[in-house]
């Protein structure tokens, strides 16, 4: 049909770390590829994580035939189970991603409402317009796929998160054949991976680790601590490895870490004896020579284990002497001071530390730029459309093809909300959808906003101050109070002269009003709060949150 159109809406994961999850509309078929979460930054007091706006889908469910994973990594699956509150439609994906999914459902208790179809790679699920097929690539997480969306106007590759591995640990290697079949065949849009794009040549094999952990393993004299991603099941297979070769029992540490090495134990992606696994509760029965903990916290987040364990937080282990402390990451954009406080406060217990600074301890899941010329090259695409990563490595993306000889109007930048429009002949960007990021806060789920984080920022920096009166109505006279109550400002016993003040300055504002009879709480709060703040301002330079409480008698 000449009238066919397909739009690609990115509804996060565009311009921004994580919260990957984008809309591919074909007349009446949506398809979604993820559904991830993003990490709160340092200005977002109290939030525990940050989760996709949906409304588009939510408007559009009847269209919605399903979920479309390309791997397990939490910036593509962590939002599913609020998503699947909201919208409960199949999911489709590998037998790791939906064994790691399933623990978060279950963890929700949602499992049994959710329909979980198991795919591999080379397999096609097909609808009335539009037809997926799974191919397989390489990441730092087993069973990570791309995807091949087949559409009336022709046919669109994601890459998914990828890197091109030639020695993969579990010799899966990409496939690459069947990606040039495709360019062969004619590739209309290609979203590819720009995460790395800044990095030149080519990214490191996993399996290039697995040296450098075994020399630093044999030559450790005490217990050897490993913090990695716990989705990263190859690094800790050679973990693992390395720890067996020395004689070396292993513990998983750290709540995300014992649930993916138990299902990727179970479905055969982690080797192991049984007999080889310790429990954390077990350490004190195995000199500390033969053991090896594995463990969370590579990113430095202050609730993760390696934190505790740094800052002596931790309820079991503890530092002790000649402990050896490998952090298998490199920071996610922004966590850079995060990892150096826990690495400083390792050396100042007497720990030995090695990172990725001082060993070749850490190799990227994601390709360079030869690695991406080659998938471009592969692909021969007629417009390319970069995804994943900041605006910036968007941008150099698009510099990127454009190199490679592909014209700069048909390279499309987008930013989470826009949308792109593609028919048989054209392909431009076409307005924008409702969008945005839904903060959760403990068990609350978008109840916290803008605002509300405004204040939390406000208070951080300068505090609150509440002003407590009571006053009779009848007699328009002030019978208690004003009782002056700081928290965050100033330490009250070091700075009574302006607590004083502060209450006669109250006093003469509502003596003000209610000398003339005005007994209404909005203009004695509103004179209170403006006076109080206009003082505080001038012999403090400081913006407290003022908070003047009235009661009546």
């Amino acid at each position: 049909m000449s009238d066919d159109k397909v739009r690609i809406i990115p509804l996060g994961g565009l311009g921004e770390i994580g919260k990957n999850i984008t809309v591919i509309e074909c007349n009446d078929e949506i398809i979604v590829i993820d559904c991830g979460i993003a990490f709160p930054d340092e200005q977002m007091y109290g939030v525990d994580l940050i989760i996709p706006d949906i409304t588009y889908l939510k408007n559009n469910i009847d269209k919605v035939k399903g979920i479309f994973l390309t791997h397990g990594h939490e910036d593509h699956i962590g939002a599913l189970p609020y998503v699947l509150k909201q919208i409960n439609v199949p999911l489709y994906g590998t037998k790791l991603t939906l064994g790691i999914v399933k623990t978060k459902l279950e963890e929700h208790n949602i499992l049994s409402e959710c329909t979980l179809n198991n795919v591999e790679s080379g397999d096609i699920i097909k609808f009335k317009h539009i037809k997926v097929e799974f191919i397989r690539n390489t990441h730092s997480i087993a069973d990570s796929c791309s995807l091949a969306i087949f559409t009336p106007i022709g046919t669109i590759l994601h890459t998914g998160d990828f890197k091109i591995d030639y020695t993969p640990i579990d010799n899966k290697k990409m496939d690459l054949q069947r990606i040039s079949n495709l360019g062969k065949e004619g590739v209309m849009l290609l979203m590819a991976d720009s995460t790395n794009v800044e990095r030149q040549g080519h990214s490191l094999s996993e399996k290039s680790i697995g040296l450098t952990l075994n020399r630093i393993i044999g030559k450790a004299k005490g217990r050897v601590i490993v913090a990695t991603f716990a989705s990263n099941i190859h690094r800790m297979q050679q973990i693992i490895d390395a720890s067996l070769l020395h004689n070396r029992k292993v513990a998983f540490n750290g709540r995300s870490m014992e649930n993916i090495s138990k299902v990727a134990m179970e479905l055969g992606y982690l080797h192991i004896p049984d007999t080889e696994i310790i429990s954390i509760d077990d350490l004190k029965d195995y000199s500390n020579e033969k053991i090896t903990i594995i463990t969370t916290g590579s990113q430095g987040e202050p609730m993760a284990s390696l934190a505790r364990i740094a800052f002596s937080n931790h309820r079991k282990i503890a530092i002790e002497h000649k402990d050896t402390f490998i952090i298998s990451a490199s920071p996610i954009p922004g966590n850079d001071r995060l990892i150096s406080r826990v690495i400083n406060e390792l050396f100042r217990k007497g720990a030995d530390v090695i990172y990725e600074d001082l060993e070749d301890v850490h190799v990227s899941g994601h390709a360079y730029q030869e690695e991406l010329k080659l998938i471009h090259s592969l692909v021969n695409p007629k417009y390319f459309m970069p995804v994943h990563g900041e605006y910036r490595h968007l941008k150099h993306h698009g510099d990127l093809a454009e190199s490679l000889g592909m014209s700069r109007d048909n390279i499309f930048i987008l930013e989470t909300g826009n949308v792109l429009e593609l028919t048989k002949n054209s392909c431009k960007k076409d307005g924008r959808v409702k969008t945005g990021a839904i903060f959760v806060d403990g068990l609350g789920v978008g109840d916290v906003g803008n605002i509300v984080l405004r204040d939390r920022r406000h208070l951080a920096q300068d505090g609150m101050l509440t002003i407590v009166v009571t006053i009779e109505r009848e007699t328009f006279t002030i019978v208690s109070g004003p009782d002056v109550i700081t928290r965050g400002f100033v330490y009250v016993k070091e700075s009574e002269e302006l607590i004083k003040k502060v209450r006669s300055i109250a006093v003469e504002e509502l003596e003000k009003c209610l000398q003339v009879g005005v007994i209404e709480w909005y203009v004695l709060k509103s004179n209170v709060k403006k006076a109080v703040e206009n003082y505080i301002y001038e012999t403090t330079k400081r913006r407290p949150t003022v908070i003047p409480i009235i009661m009546e008698t």
